[in-house]
This record gives C-alpha cells, sequence and structure tokens, in this order.
C-alpha cells in the first residue's frame, strides 16, 4: 500500500474517531457558552440555598460566565457573594461583579419589600446590562436566577437548552399557589385568570406550554433571530403597561415575536412566596424557612453551598421544660429529616427512641403488663390493636412517665411524621403566652390532630386560635402538662390498651364509645387544641411516600395475622381542610 492512500486511510479513521481537526466532526460537540446572571438584593436567607444549587448543575463550569450584581443590601448579601466568588470564580470561563455599597434603600421606596419606580428602573437597567454583556462575549444562552429560585434539579439548564425555545423558565413549585409564569395576561398588562393555570401549576398537564409570561428563572437562547430585539431596558417605545420588569420583559417578548415557554415535565425546584410590601425582611425568612422545610418533605431537598460561611443558628425550647421527638431507630430518613426541620426552626428537641412494636412478642408483651380493652375493634376496618399500636402507645407512655418523675410543667412532644405550618415557632409561643395570660388550666393541646366529627367546636374564651377539643384523632405533636401526665398514668392505661389516639379522647370524655369509657374514670382531661393547627402529617395513606408503622403491622398477640391501612379512615386526609398543603392567607397564584 502506497504512502498517499496509507495516509488518507489514517485521516478517515481519525475522522470516524472525532479526533479530526478540531472542528467537532464526528465527535463530542462544544457545550454551549453561557452567561448566568444573578441579581440579588438582602437575600442572605436565601442566598446560601441558591448558589448551592448553581453549584450543583451538571453543566461545564468552564462554559459559564458569571454575571454577579447587588446594591441596597441591609444584611450581609454583599459579603456572601464575595465569599462565595472568591471560592468558585476560578472555576467558571470569567467573572463580572457589580456591587454598590451606597445606601441601604432607594429615595422613594417605603420599606426593603416595597418596589418603587427607582427600584425597579435600577433592576431593569442591570438586567439589560447583563444581557448586553452576554451578547458582547458572543453567549449562546443566558441565564436569569433569581436568589429566591432554588433549582434543586441539578440538570435544569441541560434541560432547558434541550426545549429550543427563545424564551423557557423552569415551573417552580411554592408553598401555595404561586408560581413564576402567567397562562394569561390582559390587553392593558394585568393578569389575567384562565383555565390552565392551576393544571399547569399542580401538573394534571404536563409539557412545555406557551404562555405570555414568565419570570424569576428562565433562559433565553441568544443564537435565534428574534431574540436579538429583546430589551428589559428602556421599555419599548410603545409600550404603556406597568413600569415592572417582568411586564416589561413580557411586552418585549410580545413585540419581537418570541415565544415564551414554561415546561413543568419535572420537579426543577422552588421559589419563595413574595411577600407584601409593608412587610419586612424577617417576613420574608420566616416564608423562606417554610420553604425549606416543605422541600424536605416533598424532596428534593434544598443544599446550602459549602463555600457560604453560615453560623449555627441557636436553639431554644420556646418556653417549655422539654421537647420530645420520637422515633424508631429503624427510620433514620425521619429523624434525619425532623431534626434538620427543628433545627430550621431553632428549636432545640431530644430525640427518644419509640419502642418498636414490631420486635415485641408475646413474653415482652406480657412482662410490660400490656392487654387489650375488652371489646375493642378498630371502628373502621373491625380489626383489633396491631403491634404498631402498641409500641406508638408505650412510646408516649415512656414520655408521660419521664415528665412525671423529672416534675417537668410543660412539655412538646413530636412524632416524626410532621409537617410545619409556616411561623410554627411564633404562632406557637403566641398561643403559649395567650393561654398563660388568660389563666386556664389545661392538661393537653393538641398541635395537629384529626378531628372526627364535623361540628364546630367552642372557642376558648380569651386565647385567639385555641378551641375546646371534641372526638380527634392522632398524636403527632401535642403540648402537655404534667398535671396532664399524671392523669394519663392514674388511668393505668396498659392492663386494658387501645390505640392512643382513642385513649385520649376517652379521657376527656369526648369518645363516642360508651364501653369504652366505663373502664375509665374520671375522665376529666383538660384538652384543647390549635385551631387553624399548626402541624400535619408529612402524607397521608394513599400517597406515594406514605408509611405507618401502626397500621402496616401485625396484631397484637398474632404475628400471622397481617394488617394494612386498607378499610381505615384514620389515616387519610380530613377533606375538611388543605391536609398541610397550599393553604395561605392569600390563595392568588401571582
Amino acid at each position: 500500500m502506497g504512502p498517499l492512500r496509507c495516509a488518507a486511510l489514517v485521516l478517515l479513521l481519525l475522522l470516524l474517531l472525532g479526533t479530526g481537526t478540531g472542528t467537532g466532526t464526528g465527535g463530542s460537540p462544544e457545550p454551549p457558552r453561557v452567561v448566568l446572571a444573578l441579581l440579588a438584593r438582602n437575600a442572605q436567607h436565601s442566598l446560601p440555598h441558591c448558589l448551592g444549587a448553581l453549584e450543583s448543575l451538571d453543566f461545564p463550569a468552564g462554559n459559564i460566565a458569571l454575571w454577579c450584581a447587588t446594591d441596597h443590601n441591609s444584611d450581609n448579601t454583599t459579603a456572601m457573594l464575595q465569599e462565595w466568588l472568591q471560592a468558585v470564580g476560578s472555576n467558571y470561563h470569567s467573572v463580572a461583579w457589580k456591587a454598590e455599597e451606597g445606601p441601604s434603600s432607594y429615595p422613594d421606596e417605603l420599606g426593603p419589600k416595597h418596589w418603587s419606580d427607582k427600584r425597579y428602573e435600577n433592576l431593569m437597567r442591570l438586567k439589560q446590562e447583563a444581557l448586553s454583556y452576554a451578547r458582547g462575549l458572543r453567549a449562546d444562552y443566558i441565564l436569569f436566577v433569581d436568589t429566591d429560585s432554588i433549582l434543586t434539579n441539578n440538570q435544569t439548564l441541560t434541560f432547558l437548552m434541550a426545549q429550543n425555545k427563545s424564551v423557557v423558565a423552569p415551573m417552580l413549585d411554592s408553598q401555595t399557589f404561586y408560581s413564576n409564569f402567567w397562562c394569561g395576561i390582559t390587553p392593558q398588562g394585568f393578569y389575567r385568570r384562565t383555565a390552565d393555570y392551576f393544571p399547569t401549576k399542580n401538573r394534571q398537564r404536563r409539557g412545555c406550554f406557551a404562555v405570555p409570561m414568565v419570570y424569576a428563572t428562565f433562559l433565553i437562547d441568544l443564537r435565534k433571530e428574534e431574540t436579538a430585539q429583546l430589551a428589559f431596558y428602556p421599555p419599548h417605545p410603545n409600550y404603556t403597561w406597568a413600569f415592572d420588569d417582568i411586564i416589561v420583559f413580557a411586552y418585549s417578548c410580545q413585540e419581537a415575536g418570541a415565544e415564551v415557554h414554561v415546561c413543568n415535565q419535572q420537579r426543577f425546584g422552588y421559589i419563595n412566596v413574595p411577600v407584601k410590601a409593608h412587610q419586612t425582611l424577617e417576613d420574608e425568612r420566616v416564608n423562606f424557612v417554610h420553604l425549606t422545610l416543605e422541600a424536605m418533605v416533598d424532596g428534593p431537598p434544598m443544599q446550602r453551598s459549602r463555600h457560604i460561611s453560615v453560623p449555627p443558628k441557636p436553639l431554644t425550647k420556646l418556653g417549655f421544660d422539654e421537647i420530645f421527638l420520637i422515633n424508631l431507630v429503624r427510620r433514620p430518613d425521619r429523624r434525619r429529616r425532623m431534626l434538620e426541620s427543628l433545627q430550621e426552626l431553632e428549636i432545640a428537641a431530644r430525640v427518644v427512641d419509640a419502642v418498636d412494636g414490631s420486635t415485641l412478642n408475646s413474653s415482652d408483651i406480657k412482662v410490660l403488663g400490656v392487654d387489650l380493652l375488652p371489646g375493642y375493634y378498630d371502628p373502621f376496618s373491625g380489626r383489633t390493636l396491631t403491634k404498631g399500636e402498641v409500641g406508638c402507645f408505650l412510646s408516649h407512655y415512656n414520655i408521660w412517665k419521664e415528665i412525671v418523675s423529672q416534675g417537668l410543667e410543660r412539655v412538646l412532644v413530636f412524632e416524626d411524621d410532621v409537617r410545619f405550618e409556616v411561623s410554627f415557632p411564633a404562632r406557637l409561643q403566641r398561643l403559649m403566652e395567650e393561654l398563660e395570660e388568660a389563666r386556664h388550666d389545661w392538661d393537653l393541646i393538641y398541635l395537629g390532630r384529626k378531628q372526627v366529627n364535623a361540628e364546630d367546636e367552642a372557642p376558648v374564651e380569651g386565647v385567639q386560635n385555641l378551641v375546646v377539643a371534641g372526638y380527634s384523632y392522632w398524636t403527632l405533636a401535642y403540648a402537655i402538662s404534667l398535671r396532664g401526665a399524671q392523669k394519663l398514668l392514674a388511668a393505668k392505661p396498659l392492663s386494658k390498651m387501645l390505640p392512643v389516639d382513642e385513649f385520649l379522647p376517652i379521657m376527656y370524655d369526648k369518645h363516642p364509645n360508651e364501653d369504652y369509657k366505663r373502664h375509665f374514670a374520671p375522665r376529666d382531661l383538660q384538652v384543647f387544641s390549635a385551631h387553624p393547627l399548626l402541624v400535619y402529617p408529612t402524607h397521608y395513606a394513599g400517597d406515594s411516600n406514605w408509611l405507618s408503622d401502626t397500621e402496616t403491622s401485625t396484631i397484637w398477640d398474632d404475628d400471622s395475622k397481617q394488617t394494612g391501612w386498607v378499610g381505615s379512615q384514620k389515616t387519610l386526609r380530613d377533606p375538611r381542610d388543605g391536609g398541610g398543603y397550599l393553604r395561605s392567607a392569600s390563595h392568588d397564584e401571582f
């Protein structure tokens, strides 16, 4: 074979293997060039989580140019961003940094959450500067990210690119009906309700949908001809709508013929519900803490950047003598989530290893003095007591014994499947303070429960958001006094056991079964309930992640008889409330 023919074959082989002349022919194409634009103001509560999510994006950092701006801060945002950029900046293609160390407020704003015209104008100018920067770099894309958007899905950027849209946003979840898109807009530029919003927000329909507006976090494909005309500032010459950056941009897209899309096929991340203009940075922080707790339950959870120094939160017992967290050793995931949730809420709790009913044999049960209440059967399924219910009762019983032996006046008890309502610590402390000022005696206060009967319950005089409890299920969270624990122990319940959430209503004389009640006297436990409730279960029977060690068990004295939740109404969602989901003072989606 001649030398020329050999050379030709070698060249052909190299081309087939993708090791040609650097054009990428036959090999892996060069990843697109992206500008990531991050604008931050008074964001120290969310910035560590936002940056942690950006670090985790599954995209080469060397192909991302960072453009970061911050101004008018009254918190530690600037220092946090500087610390992060110093740690990670060299990993990226380049870094553009714009910080204004001037005043902490705009001259025409009424507070840190008030959007004045000067604030809007400054934000639009900054976004336009970022867009011009990306065009000057000849970037393929620009990704705008607000610091209240947390992209927990590390495939978000590559997913958005693959959609081949001019402007596209990942649909972000929140604590309420709020998200980062509109489905309708009026000819005057105002929000318009449509039939498509809730099916899209709730993922009853999935896909990438054309919408008139996206905001907070979105990707612009700078390679497309129509996006060359997009602008944030100044507004389009024909613009007459509200002086607001997201509406100005929506109009610009409309005039340029650049279609806008939102995609909801996957869970991409979260967006914090904005507070009102009169509210404070602390209100916004509390909202964000609640969002992090919801993410821990629904997943995937948020992760802080390891490159930002965040001092540990001081933990308190909220005025209680002790706070117990009941958890099965074989459920470490629940223990971890609850401890992380309580830490976010700045609550100091002590873990108590639950009694594992599945490990109890007949000898153990006999030694403990446990016997079934004569005639007890589950009112819905017809089964008798389960070993899981025995373990649950003993776990609470052991805490009641410790309360009495230690002389603890006020105690808080959590099970490990709790979903907290927003502002939980402040609302609980306010309730307990009002109860003390009203000088009402109390033995037990449900913080979360399932109200069995539909009738209204009497309010407690002088205490807002507290009612006299009727027949209730669940013991997922409650406050209990020393006197309450003494009354429960004095009833000697182990020798006539039934589920703990049936025992408590008997002790405050609200249980409907007279045969059960005659085994216990006196039945004078003074029991109230928070209203609205302060906690809910993380999941309900039928949910994909639902798990119950009391329902899914075996009969207390017969391991051969398996039990499940089918037929039981206890663990089903209460149709009369939101069950811990999508509850807010305002149900508006914008």
